[in-house]
C-alpha cells in the first residue's frame, strides 16, 4: 500500500482488512491468509495485461494462490477508481474501496459476477460482509 493515498487512514484500512478476514475465516469454515495491494489505473491496467490478458484497468483483480487448507489469495484494487467511482456514486471513497476488498475476496472464494443470478448472489454477499464491518450497502436497495 506504499505510496497510495488511502482514504479513511491505512490503520483502520489494514484493520477493516484483517476484520474481513475474519469475517471469511468464518463463512468459508478454514483459515484464510489473504494479501491486499492498492494501486492506480495504471499499476492495474499492467498487472491486468501481463497476468490476465486483458489490456484495460479495473477496479480488483484477485489472485488465489491456494485453496486447501488454507485458502490463501492476493488481492489488488484501484484506489483511483475507488475515489472515481464513490464521487460518481455520492458516498465516501474508504466504502468502496472496502467494497472492492470484499469483492475481490467473494471471488476467491468462488462467487461470480457473470449473468444475473449471479451478480444478484454476489451483492447480497457484499452488502452481507460490508454490514459485518458497519459499511452500509454501496450499491443501495435493489440495485445489482
Amino acid at each position: 500500500m506504499d505510496g497510495v493515498r488511502v482514504p479513511g487512514g491505512r490503520r483502520k484500512l489494514e484493520a477493516d482488512l484483517r476484520r474481513l478476514a475474519i469475517y471469511v475465516a468464518g463463512k468459508v469454515k478454514r483459515p484464510v491468509a489473504l494479501s491486499f495491494a492498492l494501486t492506480d489505473d495504471a499499476g492495474i491496467r499492467t498487472i491486468n495485461a501481463e497476468m490476465l490478458d486483458h489490456d484495460y484497468a479495473t477496479d480488483v483483480l484477485s489472485f488465489p494462490m491456494n485453496e486447501e487448507p488454507v485458502l490463501e489469495g492476493e488481492v489488488l484494487i484501484s484506489a483511483e477508481t475507488a475515489r472515481r467511482e464513490a464521487d460518481r456514486r455520492g458516498h465516501p471513497a474508504y466504502h468502496e474501496l472496502l467494497l472492492y476488498a470484499v469483492h475481490g475476496v467473494l471471488h476467491l472464494v468462488g462467487y461470480d459476477d457473470h449473468g444475473s443470478a449471479a451478480r444478484r448472489r454476489m451483492r447480497r454477499a457484499e452488502r452481507a460482509a460490508l454490514a459485518a464491518l458497519g459499511i452500509p450497502p454501496v450499491f443501495g436497495r435493489g440495485r445489482s
